[in-house]
């Protein structure tokens, strides 16, 4: 980590210098000396070690200075670093000001000049007020810091983006000091003749010193060091879907030589990313989170030098003979021979009035765990019956007073594996309500109530937090008519394709599609986006391992 500072402003020249050199001569081993010969110029120098995350120790300002006087220096200063000890260098004239600036700014010292020699008058007083502030509790500052409100839905969406691409960062609400301070110092820092529009939540400032306003998830991606941009514009195998039938597709296909790219809209793991604990996954016998679990493989498939772009929103698929060209949003595209589909299917929208006005705000289609923190001592709310909406109930009652979970259909047996089944009844905070649903919701500027219909008739109850995972809705409207689909848009492959009695459009004579294989020769599904696939992590890394075993058999034979 780089040294504390010790910042000292004043604007007379041969006073700054010789103030510098004292303090270099005694504290220089353990702190960074940064002097300011001016007022303006020693508050940039502040604000830019804030955005930069450095410490500031202790802050020395001259009484007399023309632009502002120290008093009114300490009191900006304090508001960007509020654990530096403050001292301030008068003259004797100035003591009555300096005694009042203690009230003022909660100034801790004040030092008369000259204070030669400075082993009597200078450096005790300073080894006083850094032990001092060793001492004190500070709130360690994170690698990258976000500042956002607490029922909005962008900085939900922001959070939700770094946790699921395992970035670390801080979360500052807005209306804590802190979250003030560096709001405070990125609006300090534009120019008042500009034309730069004050800083818009969420804020996100790096660790370099960056300030993002209201990023985008490409500009947010960029910042954060993701890679958004491939390499070239042409592959052996291009892996649309991030989940696990997309990674172990990316995983398997650069470990067998292949030239892989695999493009991913938000973050890597899928659904199944999100998932706090998976028990029934082979090999990990204690479980594993889904979060951990697309980690593993996101790396695993970076040690075989598979490409990941993040943060890419594909829009279509076009063959032209044998090459394949994926074309994304920001109209740029690469080709390559094999293409597979390993886009996942995403949470149908609950229909109920009123519910969807708080996405973000109290309403979140998945686990979204960035918020289970939030959820301590509340009731919450999970919409759903399958292994998810289980996991999810398990994992959020470890932080809810009571986690209520919904259930349409008249029990969890039909569609939850019998391990969750037994982990919610021995869970006493959790309620299992049958043949209910929710028909309504309503709030002012987050979620407040949910209406529920059930047995008993229609209640209105009070609740600020809802999960739903209900249904599953194919990804795959960008694909257009380009590869074949069944009525409700899951992609069609192998055997099926002929159940019809008619052969596939793109298909020459005597050729019978591979297991897996679409509509297009040479672009393979894999994982839940495929037609009667089984909907379960492990049967979807097994099919992206597939489909690179037939890609290789495809390659062999054009």
């Amino acid at each position: 980590m780089s040294k504390p500072v010790i910042v000292t402003v004043d604007d007379d020249p041969g006073v700054s210098r010789g103030v510098a050199r004292d303090l270099r001569r005694r504290y220089g081993q353990g702190y960074r000396i940064v002097r300011a010969e001016s007022a303006g110029q020693g508050i940039e120098a502040v604000r830019e070690m804030r955005l930069r995350g450095d410490d500031v120790a202790a802050i020395l300002a001259d009484y007399r200075m023309p632009q502002m006087n120290g008093v009114e220096f300490l009191e900006q200063a304090m508001d960007l670093y509020p654990y530096a000890r403050r001292v301030l260098l008068t003259a004797y004239a100035d003591t009555d000001a300096a005694i009042q600036a203690i009230n003022v700014v909660d100034l801790d010292h004040y030092l008369l000049k000259p204070w030669d020699p400075p082993e009597e008058k200078f450096y005790p007083v300073l080894d006083a007020q850094l032990d001092a502030w060793q001492r004190t509790e500070r709130t360690e500052v994170g690698r990258l810091r976000v500042v956002g409100a607490r029922w909005s839905a962008p900085s939900y969406r922001v959070r939700d983006f770094l946790a699921r691409n395992h970035v670390p960062y801080e979360w500052l609400l807005d209306e804590d000091p802190e979250g003030e301070q560096l709001v405070a110092a990125v609006r300090a820092g534009l120019d008042p003749d500009s034309s730069d529009a004050p800083p818009r939540l969420p804020l996100v400032v790096t660790a370099e010193g960056t300030a993002l306003s209201a990023p985008t998830e490409t500009e947010l991606a960029a910042a954060v060091g993701l890679s958004t941009t491939p390499s070239t514009d042409f592959y052996d195998l291009v892996v649309v879907g991030g989940g696990p039938g997309g990674l172990g597709a990316a995983v398997y296909g650069a470990s067998e030589g292949l030239r892989t790219v695999l493009v991913e809209r938000h973050a890597s793991g899928g659904q199944a990313g999100q998932s706090s604990r998976i028990e029934n996954y082979l090999g990990f016998p204690d479980g594993v989170s889904g979060a951990q679990l697309a980690d593993r493989a996101r790396r695993q498939a970076l040690k075989f030098n598979a490409e990941l772009l993040t943060a890419r929103t594909v829009t279509g698929l076009e063959v032209h003979g044998n090459t394949k060209v994926v074309r994304f949003s920001d109209e740029e595209s690469v080709s390559a021979h094999t293409v597979i589909l390993a886009t996942g299917v995403s949470y149908r929208r609950l229909p109920a009035p009123g519910v969807d006005e708080f996405v973000g705000r109290g309403v979140f289609y998945g686990a979204a765990l960035t918020e289970a923190p939030s959820c301590t001592g509340c009731d919450v709310y999970i919409v759903g019956g399958a292994n998810s909406a289980g996991q999810a109930a398990v994992y959020l009652s470890g932080y809810a007073r009571r986690v209520v979970l919904l259930v349409r259909g008249a029990s969890l047996e039909a569609s939850m594996s019998h391990y969750l089944i037994e982990q919610i009844a021995a869970i006493g905070n959790i309620e299992v309500r049958t043949r209910t649903e929710v028909v309504g919701g309503a709030g002012e500027g987050h979620l407040q109530r949910l209406t529920l219909k059930g047995p008993e008739g229609t209640a209105d109850v009070a609740a600020e937090w809802l999960f739903a995972f209900i249904g599953a809705e194919p990804c795959t409207d960008w694909l257009g008519d380009t590869v074949e689909r069944d009525a409700k848009g899951f992609v069609v492959t192998g055997p099926d394709l002929l159940a019809s009695g008619e052969r596939p459009r793109n298909w020459p004579l005597r050729r019978q599609p591979y297991f897996l294989e679409t509509s297009v020769p040479g672009v393979f599904a894999a994982g839940d986006v495929r037609a009667e696939s089984i909907k379960r992590v492990a049967s979807a890394v097994g099919e992206g391992a597939m489909a690179v075993s037939l890609a290789h058999r495809y390659l062999e034979k054009t």
